[in-house]
């Protein structure tokens, strides 16, 4: 006994000795994150001259996908950002056009992913405004996506790489199809749907691309292509078709010249000069001066800038305002975190513009393929709510604004797409598998019995019975009839007219225009100075971006940013070894104390394929 008693007495003193070396590493953390704090809320200093870089980390978002407490702890981490906030950049080059102390632009697409070529559009008028001002703007890359082009063909000089190379590959839409494989474990998938050409879910019953889809995917598809033609065109002073000729004979013009495809970029006109990085950094230097090195340029980041100069506070305007809700993501029910919409937390945001008396309109901007359209009624019911107390309501369509994401729009005063969107998709579908057929070869049966007839019959266990295959359909052909309703309202048509350009047709912006699915073709700016102008300003006023509010935790994690950690590791305190690993899982633990805890990506499949639920949702990706 006496033996046992010591072995626990060993025991309890290790794991007190444990906890109160995580007690200490907390505390420890804690310290550090306000150190950081202290540091990250001090602004940088700027030099009196410099250039400010544009360099965008993975894909051109409207709006930063999950918790800002989860993102700021990723960077601490040294994880590379997945996604750069549109309006971060485009107002630090608003900014910088009419600041002394910056004396060039540099965009460095290098770490940038596909981005939407309307959100390219935005950014690109900013860089012309600053192009206005005088000041160079000056683009590199090792190497030139599409989207990456786009970008980079807005500034007065294009390096490229001489082992680089421009692809532009034009725009497709290829998915992949499961009926054989279904088939082959016999899972039944039912599939409700109103619209002809209502294609979302058409890879779970068919082997290929209906004639329906392809026809409207080419429709669309080919006026996207031919809107980047002509952006590059114009920023290049080339003709649209010197740019669909460089596509087409690609091939071809870099085998002519030996696989050497920097040369065929620059014999195109695509690119100003063949240079390395080191050139390129020269020639900056010459326009801006050297860094303190004397090996570089002088320089400073977005975000370095945004701290300096306090940018992003001029955006939030006192007084008379107009207040910007954006809505990024699929349309979900409920409460959705940043990078979705949530039927109730975006309707949240929109009735804490109405009860704004400073908010004298709104701007919604929606960059959305659609989803639950009970989530997309209770935000058309918040929309039309402002216009009953009087506050206008103008919509700027991002690159997608399609099918819920077109049914959150239809209630605005005014609607203002891109020539490139991809909008219209009004049409409505139910989906989901039934797996009693891959059970039964598995020997695997179900039976029971119910109180009533729609007892167990939502059971994906048992078949789809041919009354709630009934029932099912009427609650379609109900909800795309609300749904043509609400458009013919919101566009003073008859209900006949929008259901022969509904369908679950998908338009793009310039089409749209041409049926009178939106009123103009404009960006974002346009839809800020089109509702002060129906909100009656003349004078100055505000743009007041209406987000949920922080808690205390994520305000103090997103003002440390990374500094806490760098600072950690100044101090030679940086946790290593089983000690790095304690504190990480000390972390997780509080993270999960403070914040709600996220809910967990599921696939579209299981998203979107409840059988009680009815979808507005808009399958329409370009590649």
């Amino acid at each position: 006994m006496r033996l046992l008693g010591q072995i626990l007495h060993g025991l309890w003193r290790g794991l007190d000795g444990l906890r109160r070396a995580l007690h200490l590493l907390l505390l420890l953390a804690l310290l550090v994150g306000g150190i950081g704090a202290l540091e990250a809320s001090r602004p940088p200093k700027l030099p009196s001259m410099a250039a400010l870089v544009v360099r965008p980390s993975g894909e051109i978002v409207e709006q930063l996908s999950g918790l800002p407490l989860q993102r700021a702890v990723n960077e601490a981490e040294g994880q590379r950002a997945p996604q750069t906030l549109l309006w971060d950049l485009i107002t630090a080059i608003r900014a910088a056009a009419t600041d002394r102390r910056i004396g060039a632009l540099v965009i460095d697409t290098d770490d940038m992913s596909a981005s939407g070529q309307v959100k390219l559009e935005e950014l690109a008028d900013a860089v012309r405004d600053f192009r206005r001002s005088g000041k160079r703007v000056i683009a590199y890359g090792h190497y030139f996506t599409q989207s990456q082009y786009l970008l980079a063909a807005q500034a007065d000089e294009i390096y490229l790489d001489p082992f680089g190379a421009v692809l532009l590959d034009g725009y497709a839409r290829y998915r992949l199809y499961y009926k054989d494989a279904l088939k082959k474990y016999d899972i039944d998938v039912h599939l409700f749907r109103v619209g002809k050409y209502k294609s979302a879910e058409e890879p779970f019953i068919r082997d290929d691309m209906s004639t329906a889809d392809r026809e409207e995917s080419e429709a669309y598809l080919t006026a996207l292509w031919q809107n980047y033609e002509a952006a590059v065109g114009r920023a290049r002073r080339l003709m649209p078709a010197a740019v669909a000729d460089y596509a087409d004979n690609y091939v071809d013009e870099v085998t002519a010249v030996g696989g050497d495809a920097a040369q065929v970029a620059k014999n195109a006109g695509l690119v100003t000069d063949l240079k390395t990085e080191q050139q390129v950094e020269q020639r900056i230097a010459e326009v801006v001066g050297t860094d303190p090195s004397g090996k570089g340029y002088r320089q400073v980041s977005v975000d370095d800038y945004l701290r300096a100069t306090h940018a992003q506070a001029r955006e939030r305007g006192h007084g008379a305002s107009i207040g910007v809700v954006i809505a990024s993501g699929d349309i979900l029910d409920g409460r959705q975190p940043p990078g979705a919409i949530g039927g109730e937390s975006t309707s949240d945001l929109l009735r804490e513009a109405r009860l704004d008396n400073d908010i004298k309109a709104v701007v919604l901007r929606i960059d959305s393929p659609g989803g639950s359209v009970l989530a997309s009624e209770e935000i058309y019911r918040a929309v039309m709510d402002l216009e009953h107390d009087g506050k206008p309501v103008v919509v700027s369509m991002s690159d997608l604004a399609a099918s819920g994401g077109y049914y959150i729009a239809a209630g605005a005063n005014e609607i203002i797409a891109s020539p490139a969107t991809i909008t219209g998709s009004i049409g409505v579908f139910a989906a989901f598998p039934t797996f009693s057929r891959t059970l039964a070869k598995f020997g695997v049966h179900v039976d029971g019995l119910g109180t009533t007839p729609l007892a167990g019959e939502t059971s994906l266990e048992r078949p789809l019975s041919a009354s709630d295959g009934k029932l099912i359909q009427s609650m379609v052909d109900h909800s795309y009839e609300e749904f043509l309703a609400r458009v013919a309202k919101g566009r003073g048509k008859p209900v006949d007219a929008i259901d022969a350009i509904g369908q679950g047709h998908v338009w793009a912006g310039s089409d749209a225009l041409r049926i009178g699915l939106v009123d103009r073709l404009g960006g974002y700016e346009d839809a800020v100075r089109d509702a002060a102008m129906r909100a009656g300003l003349r004078g100055p006023y505000g743009v007041r971006r209406i987000e949920p509010q922080l808690s205390w935790a994520e305000l103090l994690l997103q003002q440390a940013d990374s500094d806490g950690v760098a600072l950690l590791g100044r101090l030679g305190l940086e946790p290593l070894g089983v000690a790095r690993a304690a504190a990480q899982a000390t972390t997780a633990q509080w993270l999960q104390r403070l914040t709600p805890p996220l809910e967990q990506e599921l696939s579209r499949w299981a998203r979107f394929s409840a059988p009680n639920a009815v979808y507005a949702y808009c399958f329409c990706a370009v590649q």
